[in-house]
């Protein structure tokens, strides 16, 4: 049923009130961090930049390690990505198409993992990776952050592989198809929509992780960005104006691979289309 001329109205003021409401928490804190120092802290707002500054930039990329930082940063998270994706695809595929003893088990204990909150697993983390000897290595926080990204992983990626008929599979078998071709010439495209859905999930959770990246490395260098951003909170005070720029410059990155990952989730989406 459409609606109505007025109530499409009414529904695209409603909508346009809550991208604006949405959005200007992001708005403010580009447009602060362009703003001269004086202009952050003053009691009456200022809803344009100018005059405009790149001060506050320069300021919170000169910080010691900046460079570093970065640099651990996209190693870690880009690993976390790449190797939860993979595992979680491999095993979702295995759990929604084999039956196994002890799979029932198998995913009530995945999904029982993900009720235990990140936080409350520090302390049996920072022992585990202690006996490792892998404290302050960046791969302890690959390994860590790659734990907690791969249970929701299956658990999405099972459900859109049940959803595939077995049918196609059997079809492309029956033309030839190897297995590893069933999997990237059918399920893959297919799947194309939960893997990008997932690696979005995986990327936000190792990217803007800061307890474990604290813990785990002891020297600035091994640090992350996020322990960047809390150095402009020291005990003489917080530089807002080096802290919105820093998050300015740590929001980017996740909006480019938002950006990009939505483009590869249209193009999976079409080419997963099945004609009838």
């Amino acid at each position: 049923m459409k609606a109505s001329p007025r109530n499409r109205v009414l529904l695209n003021i409603a909508g346009w009130a809550f991208v604006l409401v949405w959005a200007f928490p992001l708005y403010w804190m580009v447009n602060t961090a362009f703003k001269p120092q004086h202009d952050i802290l003053t009691s009456t707002p200022k809803f344009l930049p100018f005059p405009l500054t790149l001060a506050n930039f320069a300021d919170a990329v000169g910080k010691p390690h900046f460079g570093s930082y970065v640099v651990n940063s996209l190693v870690v998270t880009l690993s976390v990505v790449v190797v939860a994706t993979v595992v979680g695809f491999l095993a979702a595929l295995a759990l929604a198409r084999f039956r196994f003893v002890g799979r029932r088990a198998l995913l009530v204990t995945i999904f029982g993992i993900q009720m235990i909150p990140a936080p409350a697993l520090v302390i049996p983390m920072f022992l585990t990776m202690k006996n490792l000897h892998l404290l302050n290595n960046l791969l302890s926080l690959g390994l860590t952050y790659t734990a907690f990204v791969v249970p929701l992983t299956i658990w999405i990626l099972r459900g859109f592989a049940q959803g595939i008929p077995v049918e196609l599979e059997e079809a492309a078998e029956l033309d030839g198809a190897s297995p590893g071709q069933v999997i990237r010439h059918v399920m893959l495209p297919l799947l194309a929509p939960g893997i990008i859905a997932t690696s979005i999930f995986a990327f936000i959770t190792a990217w803007n992780d800061y307890i474990y990246a604290y813990v785990m490395m002891k020297d600035d260098a091994h640090y992350t960005l996020p322990v960047w951003l809390a150095t402009f909170s020291t005990n003489t005070g917080t530089d807002y104006a080096g802290l919105i720029a820093g998050s300015t410059l740590f929001a980017v990155p996740a909006v480019v691979f938002f950006l990009i990952a939505q483009t590869r989730l249209t193009a999976g989406m079409t080419a997963g289309a099945v004609k009838g």
